[in-house]
């Protein structure tokens, strides 16, 4: 199925091109998918139909990004704390994971999208090792959305592994550690190749980063819906999408340099705010 060729509706085409257009579309979203185990809880369910109806949210997402333009989606499916959970659920999980590559892979190839993943990775069943590595080498020309999910990650793991692999690297003589910038720093994460993260969205109304892209998301904007993942659906991603169109990144300037700089600067904020409230306004 081609996403492009979707039916929607005029209002929710107008709000993507008004998106795309104005120049306030982040270019790389992550996402924090927290609240399946407490939606199953609200809803007399087990933990692993919480899991599993979250899986609807991530197909949602992935192809409403695609659909609007974004181009990079990075999803925090399973953190390096993860493996401290009961084993039936940490099984059902990957199992999970598994399931959704092998149903979804093909579709995404179809609509361009690229697979990778960041984390340790190694730590992963062995079958899902091999499934994930054989959708990274089938869709790694794809030119559409990057798609990366972060698996067995921790972001005080990633540096404290890239701050041990560029140890060694000077003590080989391979780097001087007067040369060391943040770009360099960046080379040895696993997130090397990705652009910083605009926009971080979390799930479930909690406010903490939960050692997720610590230092990728620096200057990152935050949204924090109380919606939990499992609800969590395109709808309300284009509010959250909104949300940041209407923010002025300023990277530590004044609303006066931005605008000098050539940003839209406060005034053209409030001009695209009026605009994208009215188009979110009709498609709800």
């Amino acid at each position: 199925m081609s996403w492009s060729t979707e039916r929607l509706s005029d209002d929710e085409r107008t709000l993507q091109e008004t998106l795309r257009t104005t120049g306030r579309l982040p270019r790389h979203v992550a996402v924090i998918m927290d609240g399946n185990g407490r939606w199953a809880e609200h809803h007399g369910r087990p933990r692993i139909d919480g899991h599993r109806e979250g899986m609807e949210s991530v197909r949602d997402i992935v192809k409403t990004s695609s659909q609007t333009g974004v181009r990079f989606l990075t999803l925090y499916a399973f953190s390096m704390e993860n493996w401290k959970r009961p084993v039936t659920e940490v099984n059902f999980l990957m199992s999970l994971l598994e399931s959704y590559i092998e149903r979804e892979i093909d579709e995404l190839h179809d609509n361009g999208v690229r697979l990778r993943t960041i984390g340790k990775t190694s730590a992963l069943p062995k079958s899902v090792r091999r499934i994930l590595t054989n959708a990274i080498e089938r869709t790694r020309d794809n030119e559409g959305l990057t798609l990366t999910l972060a698996l067995s990650y921790g972001a005080r793991w990633d540096l404290l592994q890239a701050m041990q692999m560029i140890a060694l690297d000077v003590r080989r003589g391979k780097v001087s550690p007067e040369d060391l910038t943040e770009e360099m720093i960046s080379q040895y994460l696993t997130t090397q190749g990705l652009p910083d993260p605009d926009f971080v969205i979390r799930t479930s109304g909690e406010l903490r980063l939960s050692n997720f892209l610590l230092w990728e998301s620096a200057y990152a904007e935050i949204y924090v819906t109380e919606r939990l993942w499992p609800d969590f659906r395109r709808q309300d991603y284009y509010r959250a999408l909104c949300d940041y169109a209407r923010r002025e990144r300023r990277f530590g300037k004044t609303s006066a340099q931005v605008a000098a700089d050539g940003g839209k600067g406060a005034e053209g904020a409030s001009d695209q705010r009026t605009l994208l409230d009215k188009i979110l306004h009709a498609i709800r």
